[in-house]
């Protein structure tokens, strides 16, 4: 920059151009001999080196011309003269100055356009960071910087950090505007930065649910006339008291920003309308309600402002006005275009390389979801008012397909007749809802396919087998990549033990849609009856990856980890299912169980407890507590457990032994003896009530010993002669197919030698009861019989329990293979 001259604003740079140079004169130039012979010499294409300023390639020099006269003549090769120094002006500044030609310079000079050979360029002087303006740049750049990364932190979910970072960029806007005001440039404040920074500040407040401080820093901002378009902040307040449930300052504040935002914006007015009319419905006015959503509907109809008007029909009970919004609704535009543009063509291969671009870019999904909100605001509509609007369900829902059948969604009217059709099964109307679905077998494929896996899903519910395949069948012949339909078929083979070709069907479902979750538990279940247990715990860890709360797939991991031999992981599993549904008695009686496997009693008897609490009729639950308490000698506890049993199991002559027994363990021989006769009054033939009766009658000396002495023989009698006919016919049945007639004798005398062995035994029995002057704890039971056990003998030490499967080896259970009905 030091080479370049700027001109002196007093000279006049295109001074002389006009001014008439001979040396231009060009008439006489092929008369004139001696420029035609430097043009024909070397020496006109070499000129000597002897111009007098330096820019020229050679200097004027005398010729004689033709007429005689000296003129100065440039040569022909040489540069033209433009400018010349003429009685000592300055030449102008032409094009060549920037490229080092200058005419001040002198004779002998170099040329050194870049000015190298002044030596390197002095350092660049260092800023000044400590006057007062640098400062002030430097912290607004601060202040900034700190709005955009509370805003960036608002934006990756970390509201704490973005409300700090708001904090201490409002501290430093308010030291700017301070050292500013010190600086005397308090006319330069910079309105726009206070504005963000105090409107940022307030959207953390809120973000933060800090309400009462975000209603201060937006109430500052709109206080302050200097900010322009600050009402419209007012419906930002509104929405903190709508969140607070201050409905009625929600409203003044709406219409407050209503009233401060002019008519050229429309779609901020519609949507602070909008909100006024939700407000309303939220205090139940829905008239009010009403002339909002409506206004909208006659400016600018949009569906969620149609769903709220029929809401709102719908409270107050108008049936026309209903009808009339619902013919509003499907009439409303969505300005979404075809969806043909998006199928390929078989002709233009740039065409179809454009399709496939935008077939799943930002703007085809927002298209998307547009359309299936609008669908379902639309079945819900339908749904909602099919009841109210006609004397019966079914009429109205038929008036609701008719009107979208003439609308722009008449796809929907399939969808909403199988909507029906479900309705009708809530309604427990399974014949209606069988006749509904029917009338789809001759619709388009897709219909075709929905409706009969629906049917196959009904007949599977009521356990007709036969139809349900048939069903299922038909929906995979109409679309076979319908995952609903492929499950449905599962089933049913599922059902005929087929586990092998059912898990094929599951397979293929979830080929189909990965995300099938039933698919996936079915698959599970299958393998679990190959006895392919690590296949099966495989699907069940998926299917938790996707289903992290779902207390059904934990319990089957916890029952494969079990089987597997993993009780600590089964334990583990339980525990998560225990966390999810704590009031879940089967799970608690299965940790129980696994408890007691393991040999801690007290954590077996914990959870056994709780699964008694939630459900108090679980007969293994019950028969473990109560001998859990026989086997820490509180039989007196146990009689309860045991009573409960009786009230499940009215016909169980067992469990009514066990609570004489259990008051005869006590010492309380009175009340034994009284259950002892209740029991023999409701069954009169147990042998094992009447030998307690004749030991409690001749232990406690009663008359009636010898009647139930008599008793006793002769039921013994009755058993011995029933078990000998038994016997003697299968004894027959069989030697006769094998030896014949001849063998039968040998049988009966078998028989009868039996007979007379039992006879003995009885006898023996008999002789060894107690006599009434000696204590009953004195007997012992192979003093009774050799053969006798009591109730509560070994076998109630340690019960075979567990809780009821959810998934039973055994007995199939409908609910795990996933009755899969179309969402709603």
């Amino acid at each position: 920059m030091e080479n370049v001259h700027l001109a002196v604003e007093e000279d006049d740079l295109y001074s002389g151009y006009n001014d008439f140079n001979p040396t231009f004169d060009s008439e006489d130039l092929e008369n004139d001999m001696g420029f035609q012979q430097a043009i024909r010499t070397s020496h006109g294409r070499r000129p000597p080196m002897t111009a007098k300023f330096p820019g020229t390639a050679i200097g004027t020099r005398p010729l004689v011309s033709s007429f005689g006269s000296r003129i100065p003549l440039a040569s022909s090769m040489g540069r033209p003269v433009t400018g010349a120094v003429q009685d000592g002006a300055a030449r102008p500044m032409t094009a060549v100055r920037a490229a080092g030609y200058t005419s001040y310079m002198t004779r002998g000079s170099s040329f050194d356009p870049l000015g190298q050979s002044r030596g390197p360029a002095p350092p660049l002087e260092a800023k000044n960071e400590d006057t007062p303006e640098e400062k002030i740049k430097l912290l607004e750049k601060k202040v900034n910087d700190l709005t955009e990364e509370s805003c960036v932190a608002q934006s990756t979910g970390n509201l704490q950090l973005a409300l700090e970072k708001a904090k201490e960029a409002g501290r430093k806007e308010r030291t700017l505007v301070r050292q500013r005001e010190q600086s005397g440039n308090s006319d330069h404040i910079n309105l726009d930065l206070t504005y963000s920074v105090l409107l940022n500040l307030a959207n953390q407040y809120e973000n933060n649910e800090m309400y009462p401080e975000a209603l201060n820093s937006y109430q500052v901002i709109v206080k302050n006339k200097m900010f322009s378009n600050a009402g419209r902040l007012k419906v930002n307040m509104g929405n903190i008291y709508f969140k607070q449930k201050n409905y009625p300052k929600a409203i003044k504040f709406y219409r407050m920003a209503l009233d401060q935002i002019s008519n050229s914006h429309k779609d901020m007015r519609i949507k602070i309308m909008q909100n006024i009319g939700v407000v309303f419905v939220r205090l139940g006015q829905y008239s009010d309600a009403i002339t909002s959503f409506e206004h909208i509907m006659s400016e600018s109809p949009n569906i969620k402002t149609g769903f709220n008007l029929i809401l709102c029909y719908y409270a107050i009970g108008d049936r026309e006005r209903m009808k009339k919004a619902f013919q509003k609704l499907i009439s409303v535009p969505l300005g979404i275009d075809d969806e043909d543009k998006y199928i390929l063509s078989n002709d233009d291969t740039s065409l179809n390389m454009v399709i496939e671009a935008i077939k799943n870019d930002k703007l085809h999904q927002m298209e998307r979801d547009l359309k299936l909100r609008t669908e379902k605001y639309i079945m819900t509509a339908a749904k909602l008012i099919a009841p109210a609007i006609e004397t019966s369900f079914a009429s109205g829902f038929d008036w609701c397909v008719d009107m979208v059948k003439t609308s722009q969604y008449v796809e929907l009217a399939n969808d909403l007749e199988i909507n029906k059709a479900i309705t009708y099964l809530r309604q427990k109307n399974f014949n209606q809802a069988v006749e509904t679905l029917k009338t789809f077998e001759k619709k388009d494929s897709r219909v075709k396919s929905a409706a009969a896996t629906n049917l196959s899903c009904l007949y599977f519910l009521e356990k007709d087998y036969d139809q349900a395949d048939r069903y299922a069948d038909l929906a995979m012949n109409a679309d076979r990549y319908n995952p609903a339909a492929l499950i449905n078929k599962g089933n049913t083979v599922f059902l005929k033990q087929d586990y092998e070709k059912s898990a094929e069907f599951y397979k293929e479902a979830l080929r189909n849609d990965s995300s099938c979750t039933v698919g996936l538990y079915n698959l599970g279940l299958t393998y679990k009856r190959l006895g392919r247990l690590e296949e099966a715990l495989d699907c069940f860890l998926k299917l938790h990856a996707i289903l992290r709360n779902s207390d059904q797939v934990m319990y089957q991991l916890a029952i494969l980890n079990e089987l597997l031999g993993d009780s600590q992981q089964a334990i583990e599993w339980l525990m998560q299912v225990i966390s999810v549904t704590p009031t879940d008695p089967h799970a608690l009686a299965k940790l129980g169980k696994l408890y007691d496997d393991e040999g801690d009693k007290s954590q077996a008897f914990q959870y056994y407890s709780e699964s008694y609490r939630y459900f108090p009729c679980n007969i293994d639950v019950i028969e473990w507590l109560g001998a859990y308490y026989i086997e820490t000698q509180f039989c007196e506890k146990a009689i309860q457990y045991f009573e409960r049993a009786m009230l499940i199991q009215p016909t169980q002559v067992k469990w009514q032994l066990i609570v004489a027994s259990c008051y005869r363990r006590s010492g309380n021989y009175q009340k034994a003896l009284e259950t002892y006769k209740e029991i023999h009054r409701k069954f009169p033939e147990n042998v094992e009530c009447l030998r307690f009766l004749v030991r409690l009658s001749t232990d406690m000396g009663l008359k009636e010993v010898q009647e139930y002495a008599t008793r006793l023989k002769k039921v013994e009698k009755m058993k011995e002669i029933r078990e000998q006919r038994v016997k003697s016919g299968r004894e027959n049945s069989a030697r006769g197919r094998r030896e014949g007639r001849e063998g039968s004798a040998g049988s009966a005398d078998s028989g009868h030698s039996s007979g007379s062995i039992r006879g003995e035994r009885l006898s023996a029995k008999m002789r060894s009861l107690p006599g009434s002057n000696e204590p009953y704890e004195a007997s012992s039971p192979k003093e009774l019989d050799a053969s006798y056990v009591d109730p509560l003998g070994p076998q109630m030490e340690r019960p075979k329990t567990g809780a009821k499967k959810r998934v039973d080896d055994d007995d199939f259970a409908e609910e795990e293979l996933g009755d899969d009905l179309l969402p709603e």
